[in-house]
């Protein structure tokens, strides 16, 4: 009954168009005020208590990485490179943008940064070379949803945060059904292309690859720094984000030299703003998973869900439509905020590994990113090509239908997201 008027309260809150942030907060102070006896001294040490955690330093020094490689030229270079290496294939341009989102999603940690990056170069390039508008834009949006599974990525570190799981072993998790999806949406691109004979390029020398490749090994190096760091124990996920960060401004500065020293302040400003919307979710989301822990939400859900007779694969089902459907109201930072609590412990007792539920969850985030009505790559991507949103969610189509296809490989096949880890971490 209480976790019915928690819920009913947070939905009537989120309609009237309050950010969920807030919302959150609300529901919890004011379901505890008026209908239970909690003092309000362990409500303010739940908020401070709620995101002292090392782990989630990562995120506003991977945002800080992600943004300094946005304005320091890394995505023009690293386009570039991906053009020389399979721009004469069909769709060569568009399949060089799958492959640039790819690499720079290894960088930057977020799947808007990945369509801001790689689509406000590469998509005037392909309607220029004679692609729709359309293709491109289907092709940017959902590629850019890489930003978040490819490690490393900031909502692998929320959910690390939640659950208590290894962030080293979430960004280990990601790296093989990252470039399984990097490798599908290509194929599913170059299949189009080939079926409207769309453009090709002309084939770069092996000359022009190995200078495009030097243009952009600064950029490509800081993927090493940062999986080689945490893969080789040098450093912890966290410290790897500061080193990050450190070293994209450094290359954007005085490398690249693309980022003049005055425009520094602005990009920190904006990382600052960023970082601080996310830890306001993530303090706001620790105490409604506080209040759901105090009303025995979780409990009870993890004893209705088994008493139904519903096994791993049955359950696998349930968590996946309840995370595409939220995946239609809210953004992924939130829906992992307040779903994982509920939902890991109900995984955690039908023996599925913690590790491939967190995978799981990514990747149903990562469809959610490019559907309407509230994917952000959709926003992201319909700023950079003036598109509507009903036109872009038809541009989209063939790729969500492979994503969707990819998660249920996923779901089924924890081999995919658990061999990796298990070969570093044993």
């Amino acid at each position: 009954m209480n976790a019915a008027i928690i819920f009913i309260l947070l939905l009537l809150l989120m309609l009237t168009g309050m950010p969920i942030s807030i919302s959150l907060g609300l529901t919890v102070l004011t379901f505890l005020f008026t209908m239970t006896s909690v003092p309000i001294e362990s409500v303010a040490l739940k908020l401070f208590t709620g995101i002292e955690k090392f782990e989630i330093m990562a995120i506003p020094f991977f945002i800080l990485a992600g943004n300094f490689l946005t304005h320091g030229g890394v995505a023009r270079r690293m386009i570039n490179f991906a053009s020389s290496m399979v721009g004469h294939w069909h769709g060569g341009l568009a399949l060089a943008g799958v492959f640039a989102c790819a690499l720079f999603a290894a960088v930057s940690g977020s799947s808007p940064a990945t369509v801001v990056a790689i689509g406000s170069i590469i998509l005037p390039a392909m309607v220029k070379q004679g692609y729709p508008k359309r293709f491109g834009a289907g092709v940017i949006t959902t590629s850019g949803a890489l930003g978040i599974l490819i490690p490393p990525s900031i909502v692998m570190v929320m959910y690390s945060v939640t659950t208590n799981t290894s962030v080293g072993q979430l960004f280990m998790a990601g790296v093989v059904p990252g470039l399984m999806l990097a490798f599908l949406l290509g194929l599913t691109t170059w299949v189009l292309a080939k079926k409207h004979n769309y453009p090709r390029m002309q084939r770069a020398t092996w000359g022009e690859r190995w200078t495009a490749f030097r243009r952009s090994a600064w950029g490509l190096f800081l993927i090493v720094i940062v999986m080689g760091g945490i893969y080789t124990g040098v450093f912890t996920p966290t410290e790897a984000a500061g080193i990050a960060a450190v070293y994209a401004f450094v290359i954007a500065v005085y490398v690249y030299k693309d980022l003049k020293l005055k425009q520094v302040g602005k990009v920190l400003l904006d990382s600052a703003a960023m970082s601080a919307m996310l830890l306001y979710i993530i303090t706001n989301a620790v105490l409604f998973s506080f209040l759901m822990t105090s009303e025995n939400v979780p409990q009870a859900m993890a004893s209705w869900l088994t008493g139904q007779g519903l096994g791993p694969i049955g359950f696998l089902i349930v968590v996946n439509l309840l995370l595409l459907l939220a995946g239609n109201v809210m953004e992924p930072s939130s829906i992992v905020l307040i779903m994982a609590p509920i939902l890991f412990p109900v995984a955690t007792q039908l023996g599925i590994d913690p590790v491939h539920f967190g995978i799981i969850i990514v990747v149903n985030m990562e469809v959610g990113m490019c559907h309407p009505p509230v994917g952000l790559n959709l926003y992201v991507a319909s700023g950079i090509t003036k598109m509507g949103i009903s036109e872009l969610t038809v541009a989209v189509m063939p790729w969500l239908l492979t994503m969707l296809g990819f998660l249920l490989l996923i779901t089924y096949v924890p081999a995919i997201s658990l061999w990796l880890p298990r070969m570093v971490y044993g």
